[in-house]
């Protein structure tokens, strides 16, 4: 037997044997909403899976193949550049463009996050139209402060309004199976920084940047149509205020903001540099280029299994492992000379830096106090760590330029990234299941 309660406007059933218990447990839902989701809603029960959570989950691989697959292809652009628009131009000048572009991409997830709890995946659309136009506009710039502000600032900026709002979608609809799907969604950055190093190391020589470029963009507005017309937001918007700062009160929040810095002040080097240093090191051109193609394809089950395990094991635990191995694998780079070992070690980096993405995705939606404030938490911590992104790779671009060799640019990158372990370990003495548990 059920009673339904209607008190100021939010509706509420309940077996009648229970009202006692559930009144004080259950969360009220409003009943018109002006949402994507207007359907009253347990906030505590999610779906995990079904076909709806799965198209959620799918359009957000369309927008990471889109937005952070062709960002994580600019070691392509570096590696051309230098030889071509911008040969004039010092490499951490060069590097400046990929920096701005990436920290754009994460940082402004500190709007993107918040936006979407507030008003729902709406954003997704016109952010899917701007970036298409700044991809289209890149292939007409020729002036190094034309890619400055058309790839670095304007392709960063509509990329993070796309990637925030679908990666803030997928959480809502998986708990207990939520590092397995962000993986398989996070994953879809991996295939898209597979296809679009290809694509450009093919069509570079032979039509041209221009037309390479174009390419890539007639690619991508299918995908993001898929992505636009799937990703939607399951709860209803919250209506308090559009940041949570007291999110940084909590020290696991902080430290784990703190450790995934220096993770990515570490691990996004090599997606920069491994082209030009297999040039170098004496390798053809063209197959410098794939590298980073190799690099995102061994990193395809880079993200996926860390999450299912971190499911089962804990999603710090999987960063931490993460984390370790990223920076044993940065440490060893100079010691791969040949073409051979070099195209081993970019597999090898590819498996251990793609976990870092995931995992450290994951990390941050754990830590929001309800599902509502999933986005905001997951932006602002990425934001935050994004300062990484935009300074790591020119720093190293210095040390390049002044040693002429890249066994500086492997320590300081390892020793980043060994740093971020550290402050993630620390942060699982502030978890209730503490330094030996499965968080």
């Amino acid at each position: 037997m059920c009673i339904s309660l209607i008190v100021a406007g939010y509706k509420l059933s309940i077996p009648f044997f229970q009202i006692n218990s559930k009144l004080s447990q259950t969360p009220l839902v409003p009943l018109n909403v002006n949402s994507e989701a207007s359907q009253p809603v347990n906030l505590n029960v999610y779906p995990e899976g079904g076909l709806r959570a799965w198209l959620v989950a799918a359009g957000t691989a369309g927008v990471l193949f889109c937005t952070l697959g062709y960002s994580n292809s600019f070691g392509v652009f570096q590696a051309y550049y230098i030889r071509n628009q911008l040969r004039d131009y010092d490499p951490d000048d060069i590097a400046w463009i990929g920096a701005i572009q990436v920290f754009l991409v994460f940082a402004l997830g500190i709007i993107g996050g918040p936006v979407f709890d507030r008003y729902g995946a709406w954003v997704i659309k016109p952010a899917a139209v701007v970036y298409i136009v700044s991809v289209m506009l890149t292939a007409s710039c020729a002036a190094y402060w034309q890619f400055i502000l058309v790839q670095g600032i304007l392709s960063g900026v509509s990329n993070s309004l796309l990637m925030f709002p679908a990666m803030a979608a997928t959480p809502q609809y998986f708990h207990k199976r939520r590092g397995a799907a962000m993986g398989l969604a996070i994953a879809g950055s991996s295939l898209g920084a597979i296809i679009f190093p290809i694509v450009l190391s093919q069509l570079l020589e032979r039509v041209g940047f221009a037309w390479a470029v174009r390419t890539c963009g007639f690619i991508m507005t299918p995908i993001l149509a898929f992505s636009a017309l799937t990703v939607k937001a399951r709860l209803p918007p919250r209506k308090s205020r559009l940041f949570i700062w007291t999110a940084f009160k909590s020290a696991r929040y902080t430290l784990l903001t703190a450790g995934v810095f220096f993770m990515f002040m570490g691990m996004f080097v090599p997606l920069f540099y491994l082209p030009s240093y297999g040039i170098f090191r004496g390798m053809d051109a063209t197959m410098a280029f794939y590298l980073i193609a190799l690099i995102n394809a061994s990193s395809i089950p880079g993200r996926i299994l860390p999450g299912m395990l971190g499911d089962r094991f804990g999603s710090i635990n999987s960063l931490l492992t993460a984390g370790l191995f990223t920076a044993i694998v940065i440490f060893c780079w100079p010691m791969a000379t040949t073409t051979a070992a070099i195209i081993v070690y970019s597999l090898g980096f590819g498996i251990t830096s793609g976990a870092i993405i995931s995992a450290g995705s994951v990390v941050f939606t754990h830590c929001a106090p309800e599902p509502r404030d999933i986005g905001t938490y997951m932006g602002m911590g990425i934001a935050f760590a994004a300062i990484a992104v935009l300074v790591g790779p020119p720093i190293n671009g210095a040390l390049l330029q002044r040693y002429g060799g890249y066994d500086q640019v492997s320590v300081f990158s390892g020793v980043m990234c060994a740093s971020g372990v550290v402050l993630a370990f620390l942060a699982k003495f502030n978890t209730e299941e503490g330094i030996w548990g499965r968080v």
